[in-house]
């Protein structure tokens, strides 16, 4: 299974009369690469949203996915 990880990239959204998106794709050939790939990208505090998704679509974001990171805290 197959793992898509999708995030924003501020600086080239930045740029003015740039035709490409901002949005940055990368995949992945397992759950954990996929995560060790968005903690990467939290921990450089440049991407506001992160999400993942599976080769059946299934979208991991929000509160699921602090949690698959242990970020979520009492």
């Amino acid at each position: 299974m197959t793992y898509r990880i999708s995030y924003d990239d501020r600086l080239s959204g930045a740029v003015p009369n740039r035709k490409e998106s901002p949005t940055r794709t990368e995949e992945f050939g397992t759950e954990e690469e996929a995560l060790v790939r968005i903690r990467e990208l939290l921990d450089e505090g440049d991407h506001d949203s992160v999400s993942v998704c599976d080769s059946s679509g299934n979208v991991l974001c929000g509160v699921r996915l602090q949690l698959k990171l242990g970020l979520y805290e009492e």
